[in-house]
């Protein structure tokens, strides 16, 4: 099993807000010279959504699917400074330490059902793969795909994982499945999930699961608001991830119910 090793990186320049997004994420150079989306530790979901994408994005690669490189990324406070827009000056100097960088694939277009086909295999992949992390945001309204390369990457899982909001009541969720995955926008093309399901059994393993728990930057785990510590929160996802993949039969069943 091969370890994953996370680079980090300077943010040296503020580009561009996408403001697109909800959470105003921005274009970044870096100080190795590329350009990354830079997910910001001071938006609305916090840390956790920075978690979420970070666990989703590195278990979508571990399952061969497409999906840009994430770095951690160092954001002095110099940036806020020379802001003159003040909703992204406060966004940026509540963003000063570690955040969480995509890179940045130019030329890429939104993902759009209407016009775009994705084959059986990787359809199923993604739908299995967000009904374990409990993704509510992959729908038509919102793909959170994108086409590059005449090939789809995975972008965006930051609205997974939506039980580590309320940490006194997770282990409700281990019981659950995820109705919701009735509105994926890859569940029509999605026709082989017997076949993915085995895939994803043989290559997330509770191995290449610990360790990207154990990537999760120490920092991001801290919250004075939960009783938990980052030590405990590690554990519960591995908890979660791996009971959900002891019933992925459940899950293949009831996506294929809402097909």
């Amino acid at each position: 099993m091969n370890k994953i090793d996370i680079r980090t990186v300077d943010v040296v320049q503020y580009v561009q807000p996408l403001r697109e997004g909800g959470s105003l994420p921005a274009i970044v150079k870096g100080d190795d010279g590329f350009l990354y989306v830079l997910k910001f530790r001071g938006a609305g979901q916090g840390k956790k959504a920075l978690i979420a994408e970070f666990i989703g994005g590195e278990l979508a690669r571990a399952l061969g699917l497409h999906v840009p490189e994430l770095v951690f990324m160092n954001l002095d406070n110099s940036f806020s400074k020379t802001e003159p827009d003040e909703e992204i000056q406060d966004l940026l100097k509540f963003s000063v330490g570690l955040n969480l960088g995509l890179h940045f694939l130019s030329g890429a277009i939104t993902f759009d059902p209407l016009v775009s086909t994705v084959d059986a295999i990787t359809a199923s992949k993604v739908v299995l793969l967000d009904s374990i992390i409990s993704n509510i945001d992959r729908t038509a309204k919102n793909t959170n795909l994108l086409k590059w390369n005449n090939e789809l990457w995975v972008i965006d899982n930051g609205a997974s994982f939506y039980f580590h909001h309320n940490w006194s009541t997770w282990e409700n969720h281990l019981s659950r499945t995820f109705p919701l995955i009735k509105d994926h926008v890859l569940l029509q093309q999605a026709t082989k999930l017997n076949d993915a399901a085995k895939a994803i059994e043989l290559l997330l393993i509770k191995e290449v699961i610990t360790d990207v728990i154990s990537n999760i930057p120490e920092d991001w785990l801290l919250d004075e608001a939960d009783s938990m510590t980052p030590k405990d929160k590690r554990i519960a996802y591995i908890e979660y991830l791996t009971t959900r993949l002891s019933k992925i039969d459940l899950l293949v069943k009831e996506a294929t119910d809402a097909r």
